[in-house]
């Protein structure tokens, strides 16, 4: 290769090097870069950050979990492509600040006061004055009028054909151009500082490092070391969870696919995890009394951690992030729902799990979680509802007078609640199919009724669905069990029929007492789901036809359509009675007292029948009511370290005091040409202005200096 050759392809090389640089501090590039941020940061505050796979799946579906998975939505402030994005920006804008600020500084000290006349008759505003005076003398009354408004001011003497001339320079608000600088390298300050913080040194440490993110289950203890980082890791952000009595020292990073361990230099000790709550069960201060045992001095430091008041150690800060169940002892009894089978009583700690055989089936009952206090809207119960509308309807003024007044109010009052203990468990059979269950300790008064409320759903994507089982006169959900066991015994529900039937038609025909029979059996039968003519019934995709949609499946198939309401009220009427019936006969058996005709009774038996025909629909054929707790509380704190964040605020710093030299700095520059005339009498006097703003106090600015520099009058002509 000649030399020649070699020149030729380093200057094409120097060229190219040339534009790329160019093309990356381009204001074009930089703002294509910022609005892609922009659309990347929308979304991922759009699409809920760091989830559960399955709710993904259950929200977009499986085509597009995988689509927007493979794009890094569901991690996008620690996807690589944003790192690499932020990271072109930084390069951008720095190139451009080092490009431009050297001649924006060199503009700030320049005064131009080698612009000729010629250039000043050009300006928009301009003006011309002949002065009686000397142009030596006239520079200096001009250079120390400007000087006592705050300018900054240069003289210049010139030589002309007709004698010295003067030409007067000045400035004011120059340093306006620090604010391009100080907003550009804001940008590039906040943006080094948000890498800083993000997931950029945990990335090093897999890339470089070895570290591999761990994907698999088990004890903290049992991870191998590849899978931890050292406590000198200068910037994480992870989260760790400490019960009560326990010291834990290892945080979890959570990565997309699976964790990193962080180790930290010190450990966290829970004392006593506190809650404080309002009248109305709402909590107001939470709060966790730790000890932080310092791993290099053998420290023991007590801290107290609250919401929006953390903890801070050794460059690690400390915030109370939530708080969980540590392992409480729930005491259960096991109720049979349907069969009539003794009660019996279980025990488990959260997060443990226990094998039940029942009826030749093997389940595993998981116990998941435990709630102490349990705050709920009670607003919109339809009693409530009722209430509030009054029973006169829509009403205009009410609905303006509801939302006028103090600000703190809203358009809905809320009536909330505490409930009480939960217990929340799954029940799995042996092929792994499991269902959850949430069931409340104390019974929960409801449209006027005190109502044990029991919870499942199929999945967590679901919500709950809750069956209500009134209580007895005991306040105990065993009448209802009693009742429930009952209308599945064929000899209780002929003996129920026989007692209504004696009662209700005595002194009757026979053939009148023998047709309510037959009626009263029919209906306790289709209501129990026991009747033989229910197979020719139509199921309408439901799992077991019983309870009131077997009754209304009957009246479809066998009575008119113009005889049903009729028919249905006094079926409704045999099938109420025959119930009353089944529930003293169930309360004889029991060795209790009947129960009185009373309005509380009525009650009762209205919701009974509503709860024992949604109780068909339960999948499972045991319930577990919460007997008795010990609670066990943990703490789970987020412990972060970022190095970044002084630096954000600096840059932060750097970007307000910015804005504020760019928005309400006005730069102007002056010049005033001072030529003497050829005959030596006077100054001709040429005067302009400039400001990197156009707007109307230019104009009335330029007017006060000329009066006040040229000795014109206000309505001289520029």
């Amino acid at each position: 290769m000649s030399v020649s050759t070699a020149g030729i392809q380093l200057q094409r090389g120097s060229e190219a090097v040339r534009q790329l640089v160019e093309l990356l501090s381009s204001m074009r590039f930089a703002i294509a870069l910022l609005t892609i941020i922009s659309i990347a940061s929308v979304i991922g505050t759009v699409i809920l950050q760091n989830e559960d796979i399955n709710s993904y799946i259950n929200q977009f579906g499986p085509f597009w979990y995988r689509v927007f998975e493979v794009m890094g939505l569901y991690t996008v402030f620690s996807a690589w492509w944003f790192a690499l994005m932020l990271a072109f920006l930084v390069l951008s804008t720095t190139l451009c600040v080092l490009r431009t600020s050297p001649k924006m500084l060199a503009d700030i000290r320049q005064f131009k006061e080698n612009i000729r006349e010629q250039s000043l008759k050009a300006f928009p505003l301009r003006a011309q004055a002949v002065l009686a005076e000397g142009s030596e003398a006239a520079a200096q009354r001009i250079g120390q009028t400007l000087l006592a408004s705050g300018w900054k001011v240069r003289l210049q003497s010139r030589e002309t054909p007709t004698g010295k001339g003067w030409m007067v320079a000045a400035k004011a608000g120059a340093w306006n151009k620090l604010g391009y600088i100080l907003t550009h390298s804001a940008i590039v300050v906040i943006c080094a500082g948000a890498l800083l913080d993000g997931r950029l040194m945990v990335q090093m440490q897999t890339l470089f490092l070895g570290k591999t993110v761990f994907e698999g289950g088990g004890l903290i203890s049992e991870v191998p070391d590849e899978h931890r980082l050292s406590d000198w890791n200068p910037s994480f952000r992870g989260s760790i969870l400490v019960t009560e009595g326990a010291v834990t020292g290892t945080a979890i990073l959570p990565q997309p696919g699976g964790v990193l361990l962080q180790e930290l230099p010190f450990r966290i000790e829970l004392l006593d995890f506190i809650v404080e709550y309002h009248a109305n069960g709402q909590p107001k201060l939470f709060a966790s009394e730790i000890l932080i045992h310092d791993l290099y001095t053998g420290e023991v430091i007590p801290k107290r951690v609250m919401v929006n008041h953390p903890a801070y150690h050794r460059g690690v800060t400390i915030f109370q992030a939530s708080y969980d169940d540590g392992g409480s002892l729930v005491r259960l009894r096991g109720l049979a729902m349907g069969d009539g089978a003794a009660p019996f009583d279980i025990s488990g700690r959260i997060g443990q799990s226990t094998t039940l055989t029942r009826g030749g089936e093997t389940f595993t009952l998981e116990f998941t979680d435990f709630n102490l206090y349990n705050v709920e809207n009670f607003t919109n119960t339809p009693g409530a509802m009722a209430a509030q509308a009054g029973g006169g309807g829509f009403n205009l003024g009410n609905e303006i007078q509801r939302r006028l007044g103090s600000a703190h109010r809203t358009v809905g009052e809320f009536d909330l609640r505490n409930v009480g203990p939960s217990v929340t468990y799954k029940l799995r059979d042996a092929a792994g199919q499991a269902r959850e269950f949430h069931n409340f300790m104390l019974p929960v008064e409801l449209d006027g009724q005190r109502v044990f409320v029991l919870g499942v759903r199929e999945t967590q994507a679901e919500d709950f669905r809750y069956l209500r089982i009134p209580v007895d006169d005991q306040d105990q959900v065993d009448g209802f069990l009693r009742l429930r066991a009952a209308l599945a015994d064929p000899a209780m529900r002929s003996e129920a029929v026989r007692r209504y039937v004696a009662e209700a038609a005595a002194g009757q025909r026979p053939e009148l007492q023998q047709a309510l029979t037959m009626s009263a059996q029919r209906a306790l039968d289709l209501f129990a789901g026991q009747d033989p003519e229910i197979a020719n019934l139509p199921q309408r995709d439901m799992p077991v036809l019983a309870g009131l949609q077997a009754v209304s499946a009957f009246m479809e198939v066998n009575v008119p359509e113009a005889e049903r309401e009729r028919a249905g009220d006094v079926l409704l009427r045999i099938l109420n009675g025959g119930l009353f019936e089944l529930y003293q006969l169930s309360r004889e058996q029991a060795g209790l007292a009947p129960a009185p005709r009373n309005e509380r009774t009525a009650a009762f038996m209205t919701q009974s029948v509503l709860s024992l025909s949604d109780s068909f629909f339960y999948p499972a054929p045991l319930t577990f009511m919460m007997s008795d707790f010990e609670q066990v509380e943990a703490s789970v704190f987020q412990v972060a370290r970022a190095p970044g964040r002084n630096i954000v605020y600096f840059g932060c710093l750097l970007l307000t005091l910015g804005m504020i030299a760019m928005l309400y700095v006005r730069e102007r520059r002056v010049w005033v040409w001072l030529a003497p005339k050829p005959d030596g009498d006077g100054v001709d006097a040429t005067m302009a202005m400039s400001s990197n703003r156009k707007i109307s106090d230019n104009d009335r600015d330029f007017v006060l200096l000329r009066q006040h520099l040229l000795l014109q009058p206000p309505k001289a002509n520029a």
